[in-house]
């Protein structure tokens, strides 16, 4: 395995509260902050792309690990919401970043796509150096914002966020991970082309609630750690009722969960990574505790990551 040396993102300028939402798809904003915890989000400008936001959220993490694009060996993009069938974003974001000429790599996996590039980067690390995951994410253009959209454009934003995998060098080491698929369900959460985002909450939720948290616990029992050794739990900001039913079936307390689900609601393959680097900057790039990733997302897809300082 390998290790996680750092994070980056980059969220737009645009702030969306809940009142402009609300009139836009009809319903109360107080009823949305307490159905979703969100209070507001961010949307990208009409010019920027899934590329673009890419780019910035990885010129953060090569910042913010003083390293340069020459010490990149793979380059890895997760998003559900690329602009169009292909190429995907992953070679834009590489030429952007200054880097042409590695592998660079499309996860088109909405919500869990960067939780799959860690575990993917922290094996191909041993072979490539330096893989920098990147989760790039404009659902405010998957959704419909009408009454008849109104189910999924309360809930998404946009945004980006990157990771540093290197073979032997970071603060957190990866020691394990567990993926899982079930192409049963792929079409209860869907992005068609030309069609907005179809979601169906309850199956989702229904799966969410059993499957991750399931997860997890597996994979720190095969690891011989207890759920309450965990310092802090970075899960796909999902929605606030997800997180609550794993923080609870896991037997821990809520306050482990990291959370800025209310700042900039669901940005998909890109929330676990922008949370992840809000709490790396919170804490100084150190902790003393296990550190447990988790995801799920259309699919379905889903898994969960665990690292050790």
């Amino acid at each position: 395995m390998a290790c996680l040396r750092g994070f980056g993102s980059y969220l737009p300028s645009r702030v969306v509260d809940n009142a402009e939402i609300a009139s836009r798809v009809g319903v109360d904003p107080a009823w949305l902050l307490h159905a979703t915890g969100i209070a507001q989000r961010r949307f990208a400008a009409p010019e920027e792309t899934v590329a673009s936001l890419g780019v910035k959220a990885g010129a953060d993490c090569l910042g913010n690990t003083a390293l340069t694009a020459r010490d990149i060996g793979m380059v890895m993009v997760a998003s559900g919401s690329g602009e169009r069938r292909f190429p995907g974003p992953a070679a834009a974001v590489a030429a952007g970043l200054g880097i042409p000429g590695i592998p660079a790599i499309d996860l088109p996996m909405a919500s869990a796509g960067s939780l799959f590039g860690l575990a993917l980067a922290s094996r191909l690390a041993a072979d490539f150096g330096n893989v920098l995951v990147i989760g790039s994410e404009i659902m405010s253009r998957a959704v419909k914002f009408d009454p008849t959209g109104r189910d999924t454009a309360v809930l998404f934003g946009d945004g980006a966020g990157a990771c540093l995998v290197s073979r032997d060098t970071g603060f957190l080491r990866v020691v394990d991970s567990l993926l899982a698929s079930d192409g049963d369900f792929a079409e209860a959460l869907r992005l068609d082309f030309d069609c907005p985002l179809y979601m169906d909450g309850r199956t989702i939720i229904l799966h969410a609630a059993r499957k991750l948290p399931r997860t997890i616990a597996e994979l720190l029992e095969r690891n011989q750690v207890k759920a309450e050794q965990v310092g802090t739990f970075l899960l796909h900001q999902a929605n606030l009722n997800l997180i609550t039913r794993v923080a609870q079936t896991l037997g821990v307390r809520e306050s482990r969960f990291f959370r800025n689900l209310d700042r900039y609601g669901n940005t998909s393959s890109a929330s676990v990574l922008i949370a992840a680097t809000e709490w790396w900057r919170k804490c100084g790039g150190k902790t003393a505790d296990p550190v447990v990733f988790g995801a799920f997302g259309a699919g379905f897809h889903w898994g969960a990551l665990l690292a050790l300082p």
